[in-house]
């Protein structure tokens, strides 16, 4: 899916690969924001040249960039060098451009920022409360969601012990457990809040996340009972502990005549919290007038 990005009011071509859930950039169009080029065909041209210096460099191109049919300024489509967002990032270390520079100083940090983490794992739970507080969420889903967090590490933990790959294999029985509890799968719950890359729990509302790590909990203990081994079997367990919460879901529904789950995603989630809180603060200044 093609789709225009813009850079200082430059465009960059990008493209969505849903499959993998990663976009794609054109390293020439980067490269013309970056290095200021006229037009591009010089930046075609600075392209060629930073590719050989890049293989001096000791980096084989292939495992960073690949190419995709992208539609050009006569309307057509050919084919174009893309990376993704370390593909990217990886070409930005090699262009000496002040445009570039920024981004250079901040790969630096979060390197030594990992590093630091890698030392210190306590760290990193530091940095995501940091985060996850300057975004705007509050403090009681902040909880919750760090609940999740070791929800989830749980049952990987007994997935990889019974047999289960990393990466494919837990995305597969990740989507067991999220289509049993929620009827959709990942990707689907994904396009009903408009996500693309971001992360699926980060735009869950606080009963979503309740209901999802009720999900994946049952699923650990039902591996640790049941002692499934491989991916077929984990399949089916992980389908028993997904339904346990999707039976806990349509009860709640029931109770309430409202969905449980909804389109809302983290920047909704957060614009109702906030108009709650200056309803909130608006109610209290109201009081102060009448009681003064």
């Amino acid at each position: 899916m093609d789709n225009i990005k813009r850079f200082e009011d430059q465009p960059i071509r990008t493209a969505w690969d849903e499959e993998k859930e990663e976009w794609y950039f054109s390293i020439v169009d980067v490269v013309k924001v970056l290095t200021e080029q006229p037009d591009t065909r010089r930046a075609a041209k600075y392209w060629s040249v930073l590719k050989t210096r890049i293989k001096k460099e000791g980096n084989e191109l292939t495992t960073i960039c690949s190419q995709l049919k992208m539609k050009s300024a006569d309307g057509k489509r050919y084919n174009t060098d893309v990376a993704d967002t370390e593909g990217i990032l990886r070409i930005i270390q090699s262009i000496p451009s002040k445009k570039a520079e920024p981004f250079k100083l901040w790969l630096a940090q979060v390197g030594r920022e990992r590093i630091e983490e890698i030392i210190d794992p306590e760290l990193t739970i530091d940095r995501a409360l940091e985060t996850y507080t300057k975004k705007g969420y509050s403090a009681d889903w902040i909880n919750q969601r760090l609940q999740t967090i070791r929800a989830r590490k749980e049952l990987t933990d007994q997935w990889q012990s019974h047999g289960v790959e990393k990466g494919r294999e837990y995305a597969i029985l990740t989507d067991e457990v999220t289509k049993a509890w929620s009827g959709m799968t990942t990707r689907q719950y994904k396009n009903l809040k408009g996500l693309k890359k971001e992360n699926l729990r980060d735009n869950m509302s606080t009963l979503e996340l309740a209901l999802n790590m009720l999900a994946e909990a049952t699923t650990t203990e039902l591996t640790k009972t049941q002692n499934p081994y491989g991916l077929k079997e984990n399949q089916e367990v992980a389908k028993s502990g997904g339904e346990i919460a999707g039976d806990a879901r349509k009860s709640i529904e029931a109770q309430t005549g409202k969905p449980v789950i909804t389109s809302d995603n983290a920047a909704k989630l957060n614009e109702v919290v906030t108009e709650m809180i200056e309803g909130v603060a608006g109610g209290d200044n109201d009081d102060n007038e009448q009681n003064t």
